[in-house]
């Protein structure tokens, strides 16, 4: 099926997004604003970072704090954070079923709606499909605080991956996916090796080689993992060719040593480009307290090291989140650096941070490197 017809076929459930229950949209959640600091305004729209064909060492936009991460996220709270986006010249958004149980997608898709689908890049993710209900505990955890009522269940099958990026499309009301990354797909995420294990033969039958089928159509423009341990697609290469992978909380000032050595070679090796999720540790190089998804504070060893990295940065007058930007999209295998924000504040800094003008010392660098902050052949940027 060539994605033209695939898209025609599609729009046949177009009508029925109707009938969709109200449980599957999820309550409203009016939530008051945060206070942010005012921000510099531009009279104009920024020049695109990207077309809608090319990722080429650009900042991206990741939709888990859209979603409502950690504390709620209001509705206008996001369409203002993807408004100032796409004013910055910001063009590749991230998103998944995941965040939020669909209320992410939701929030791209009214901010999408009418834009043309050549001016952006877009991904999404399968392995889980969603369906009307209320969500119980173990899938809301300690991170979603407005979620959509829907649950999911894993399902990394062929025809799941083509239902989950069908469901994706309609969520959004757009016509296109870029890219679509296999979610989650983590031992960390299932408990056990096992049950890891179970879901990547599902995944080796079913998703991958349908994803490699879904881009030979022209449905997709690539494939590849979303994840936080490289086990997937170090595995996935010995038998297929993913295109471009998510790799979340895995390069950062903060730990980067197995990255750097061992999964990032390998990726180059076989030509997988990377797009670089969670640089900041989930904000905590930003000067938050969440560390990698976790609902336990950072290990302590962690916390004394963001405060050498601090005291360094503070010693050569540089901003520690323009340093951490920098240093992940200065690895040469790195098309985009994915931040996730909640209000326009947060993506004006990460844009100046990564697009404006600050050149930070090579002293810097180099001290950190004497430390022991950061490996001695770790790339650093150049000017």
């Amino acid at each position: 099926m060539k994605r033209k017809e695939f898209l025609q076929n599609l729009g046949l459930g177009v009508l029925s997004a109707a009938a969709v229950p109200t449980t599957l949209l999820g309550q409203s959640t009016v939530v008051n604003s945060e206070d942010h600091e005012p921000i510099d305004e531009y009279n104009e729209e920024m020049p695109p970072l990207n077309d809608g064909n090319n990722l080429n060492k650009v900042l991206g936009l990741g939709g888990v704090p859209l979603a409502g991460a950690w504390k709620l996220t209001s509705e206008e709270d996001a369409l203002k954070t993807l408004e100032k986006a796409w004013e910055l010249g910001i063009r590749y958004y991230d998103t998944s079923p995941r965040y939020g149980n669909g209320i992410s997608e939701r929030r791209f898709g009214v901010f999408l709606d009418g834009k043309p689908s050549d001016k952006y890049i877009l991904s999404s993710k399968v392995g889980r499909i969603l369906k009307p209900g209320i969500a119980p505990k173990e899938q809301i955890k300690h991170l979603w605080k407005n979620p959509m009522n829907a649950v999911f269940n894993y399902d990394y099958t062929a025809s799941g991956a083509r239902k989950s990026i069908e469901d994706s499309l309609l969520r959004m009301g757009v016509q296109k996916l870029d890219f679509v990354f296999i979610h989650d797909l983590n031992p960390a995420n299932f408990g056990s090796k096992e049950e890891y294990q179970k879901y990547f033969e599902e995944a080796k039958k079913g998703a991958i080689p349908e994803l490699a089928k879904m881009k030979e159509e022209g449905i997709i423009k690539g494939w590849g993992f979303g994840i936080n341990q490289p086990d997937a697609v170090l595995e996935a290469l010995n038998f297929s060719q993913p295109d471009i992978c998510l790799m979340a909380t895995q390069y950062s000032l903060l730990d980067h040593k197995q990255a750097l050595n061992e999964t990032f070679p390998t990726l180059q090796k076989n030509k997988v480009k990377i797009v670089l999720g969670s640089p900041l540790n989930c904000g905590y190089l930003a000067g938050n307290e969440t560390w990698n998804y976790s609902p336990n504070p950072a290990p302590k060893e962690i916390a004394e090291k963001r405060k050498q990295l601090q005291a360094v940065a503070t010693k050569y007058g540089v901003d520690l989140r323009t340093a951490a930007l920098q240093f992940a999209m200065a690895h040469p295998a790195v098309v985009s650096v994915l931040t996730g924000c909640r209000n326009a504040e947060q993506i004006y800094k990460n844009f100046i941070s990564l697009h404006g003008n600050e050149i930070i010392n090579k002293a810097f660098w180099s001290e950190l490197k004497t430390l022991g902050l950061i490996e001695k052949n770790a790339p650093t940027p150049t000017v």
